[in-house]
């Protein structure tokens, strides 16, 4: 119970932080460009920083091995995902069955799952979490893309805002490097805006929200009982039976990112290939509000069940 009510209050703070943004648009302070603005500014400045940030600390052997391991057993998670899209999801409509498939797939780990991460598990959390985010661009732009109707996106799997700051996270940490504090405080200052602007665009988006496509639809239903519970539980498990073999850290950091609700590039992507939006929008919608609930649940059944 002590779990579920840390991880409860941490989630309710993270929905005040949204009501931000829902406010906002209903009394039109934030529109779309200003709303897109900050995207912008959270992709591409704020998630490099917060991982640059995140891997400001001495060399850990034990910590490399680990994060090495995120990376495979994330990898090893979408693949689960996607077997578990196919089996369980069906639709007559084919442009309906892509979006559904790809919701079930792909969490909004980076902007709920970094935050809630930060909130619980501290930066130690998040040094594994941003693995798992890297992973979901790399399936996103390859797996997601082709299943939408593109063609895989070779050159944004491997250059994204994750990679990059990895690219510079990870030498910093090999190294034992400490920036300067000239650069090191501007990049830890960038980092600390990474939940409140993740939290005010996804108020700001389910203010706008509409419910309508999904309410009758019960592959939509099984999506996202998929995504909030079915496949994060089960990850739970394996865990479990896995017993103290991985760091418990990086297990709670993957199992929160496994978590999140359903991905808002989902919707991007079924806009731009001509999609089923109107599903696509309500599952995001719906999972966000409905994760609530279910995010506190997992995470504190995770905290309770498994050691390391």
């Amino acid at each position: 119970m002590e779990n579920l009510a840390i991880v409860a209050t941490q989630v309710a703070i993270l929905f005040a932080l949204m009501g931000v943004g829902f406010v906002g648009r209903k009394i039109k302070m934030f529109n779309e460009s200003l709303t897109k603005g900050l995207v912008d500014i959270l992709i591409l400045i704020v998630t490099p920083c917060l991982i640059v940030h995140v891997f400001q600390r001495p060399y850990d052997h034990a910590k490399l091995t680990s994060l090495a391991l995120a990376f495979a057993i994330a990898i090893a998670a979408h693949l689960l995902a996607i077997a578990l899209a196919a089996i369980f999801i069906r639709s007559n409509n084919k442009n309906t069955l892509v979006v559904l498939k790809t919701a079930t797939v792909f969490s909004n780990a980076g902007f709920m799952g970094i935050p809630l991460e930060q909130a619980v598990l501290g930066d130690e959390g998040v040094f594994f979490g941003v693995v798992y985010v890297v992973v979901f661009n790399l399936f996103m732009w390859s797996w997601g893309l082709w299943q939408m109707g593109g063609k895989p996106n070779y050159r944004q799997m491997l250059i994204n805002p994750g990679t990059v700051g990895l690219a510079f996270g990870l030498p910093l940490f090999f190294f034992s490097v400490k920036l300067p504090q000239v650069i090191g405080k501007p990049v830890e200052m960038m980092a600390s805006l990474n939940t409140p602007i993740a939290m005010i665009v996804i108020g700001y988006y389910l203010a706008g929200a509409k419910f309508a496509a999904i309410l009758k639809m019960p592959a939509a239903w099984a999506a996202a009982a998929i995504r909030l519970l079915g496949y994060p539980l089960l990850i739970v498990g394996m865990f479990w039976m896995w017993g103290e073999s991985f760091d418990r850290m990086m297990k709670l950091a993957i199992v929160t990112a496994a978590s999140a609700p359903v991905a808002a590039m989902v919707t991007m992507f079924a806009a731009k290939y001509n999609r089923d939006v109107d599903v696509s929008v309500g599952l995001v919608s719906a999972s966000t509000l409905m994760s609530i609930v279910t995010m506190p649940f997992v995470i504190a059944l995770a905290m309770a069940v498994l050691n390391g």
